[in-house]
């Protein structure tokens, strides 16, 4: 992709997604995910309404009139988006691929962040850490997470969520809100996950394509891997081989789901055919 094509993509999805957070997300954001306690900020006039309780007697008796304290909300918050870029992301039978939603989705947590004036970081992995990227402000840090997300070519295919935990656990020592975004085609992360949920605020994210779930009957059929690349000739004739691609792929959501709630952390479900925006703001007003 040339420069003109990658600038004209990060302006395109920089204008869908800040749309949404500036209007939508930025409050529920602001709302799900407090800061650290409030700081006091200045003392002003008091106004019918105000809590009596603020009032700063020492300034009221100097002025002769009622004064009181105003305070604000300590955040200076960390939001680590930490990105599956897979083989099994650039799957998609709809209008997008699972990564290009990936790609909407961490770009309009990020700018709803940074309306609230927290860093964001970025950690995009497969099974090993492909690129890091420190948690910084602001809107050209913002771009820059967005012309990676569109742009990274991952040096491997495969995919390890435990590796990329641990790396979270290690490069993070104080808590942040840790979103993960990935299909969860994976195992054995479950103790890694305990770990960092312990410390942060995690949530994770599935954008998966309901052809993933199920394959049709279509006799014999030659399918790639995403992941390994390997080429096999597949009978979907067979009851039973459809049975265990089934059994198999539902296994693996479950495993997601029991240990993202037994960790105490948070799961979405986002269909890549379902509005993505609809399912950000039930989870923020459930919380």
């Amino acid at each position: 992709m040339d420069t003109k094509e990658l600038l004209k993509k990060v302006r395109k999805i920089e204008i869908k997604t800040r749309r949404l957070s500036d209007h939508i997300f930025g409050g529920e954001y602001h709302s799900t995910f407090k800061g650290r306690g409030m700081t006091f900020s200045e003392v002003r006039q008091y106004q019918f309404g105000d809590d009596v309780r603020n009032i700063d007697w020492n300034v009221t008796a100097r002025y002769n009139e009622p004064y009181i304290k105003v305070f604000e909300e300590e955040r200076e918050l960390t939001m680590m988006l930490m990105v599956d870029i897979s083989g099994s992301e650039w799957f998609g039978t709809e209008a997008q691929f699972k990564n290009e939603i990936i790609t909407e989705i961490a770009a309009t947590l990020a700018f709803s962040a940074t309306q609230n004036n927290d860093k964001i970081g970025l950690i995009l992995f497969s099974d090993a850490i492909e690129l890091y990227i420190p948690p910084k402000k602001g809107r050209s840090h913002v771009l820059r997470i967005i012309r990676e997300l569109i742009e990274f070519k991952p040096k491997s295919k495969l995919t390890n969520i435990a590796e990329a935990l641990k790396f979270l656990s290690n490069v993070m020592k104080k808590k942040a809100i840790v979103f993960v975004l990935s299909d969860f085609i994976a195992d054995d992360y479950k103790q890694n996950l305990k770990i960092a949920a312990n410390r942060h605020d995690i949530t994770g994210i599935r954008v998966f394509d309901k052809r993933e779930e199920s394959i049709p009957n279509l006799g014999m059929v030659q399918m790639q891997d995403e992941e390994s690349g390997e080429l096999v000739l597949i009978n979907t004739a067979s009851k039973s081989v459809r049975e265990n691609y089934s059994s198999y792929y539902h296994e693996k959501v479950a495993y997601y789901k029991e240990t993202f709630t037994k960790s105490g952390a948070g799961s979405i479900d986002c269909r890549v055919d379902e509005s993505y925006v609809k399912k950000l703001l039930g989870y923020f007003k459930r919380r």
